[in-house]
């Protein structure tokens, strides 16, 4: 959205707050859209309560039962976006997403969120981002057994770029160590600003 919100922002008395159930039918006409485009899966990111049900309700009316849903089922509050927000200029207008994102510090909360996505029928898991959170991939893992991926974002391969670049640290070596811990954590899936790089070293082996 315009104002960098993952949702339908409301005026209120405490100041403007994103919508959740507005926001749903707009999440899964989107969905639909993508499925229709000829998408191979649809990924819902914006943290709604209820969205997966939406959208998976949508695509089955629509006929793409078998469109599958990659839902960012633990997706924190971090400082890791960064990079990326000020590359989108994407980083909210007012306020900050800490409403609908989850908080750092509960790791409880984000396995919640992860068993509700399941139930509504999410095919794939996320945990983002990834390196700041092997503990809960893992938990998330091994709970659960779902298929289950990983979302090393912006500021995890900016820091090993930039530490590179300084000749602080060997940039091959900590790029390959930093994703084989996520998949050592129990990720399935790796999605990573590194998938070239990572190619390129993993072909060369």
């Amino acid at each position: 959205m315009s104002h960098g919100h993952c949702g339908i922002v409301r005026p209120g008395s405490r100041g403007a707050t994103v919508s959740n159930d507005p926001t749903l039918k707009l999440l899964a006409r989107t969905a639909l859209s993508h499925a229709e485009a000829g998408a191979d899966l649809v990924a819902p990111s914006d943290m709604m309560d209820g969205r997966v049900h939406a959208i998976r309700e949508a695509l089955d009316a629509a006929g793409f039962i078998d469109m599958p849903v990659m839902s960012y089922a633990a997706k924190f509050a971090s400082a890791f976006y960064g990079p990326f927000r000020e590359a989108a200029e994407s980083t909210p207008k007012f306020g900050d997403r800490r409403s609908y994102q989850m908080d750092a510090a509960n790791a409880d909360e984000a396995l919640r969120e992860v068993a509700m996505d399941i139930a509504e029928g999410a095919d794939i898991v996320m945990v983002k981002p990834a390196l700041a959170y092997l503990d809960i991939i893992y938990r998330v893992k091994t709970e659960f057994g779902y298929p289950t991926a990983a979302y090393a974002v912006s500021a995890e391969y900016s820091m090993i770029k930039a530490a590179a670049r300084k000749g602080w640290i060997d940039e091959r070596a900590v790029m390959l160590e930093s994703h084989l811990a996520m998949r050592r954590a129990g990720a399935d899936i790796l999605i990573t600003y590194a998938a070239r790089e990572l190619n390129n070293w993993l072909k060369a082996v």
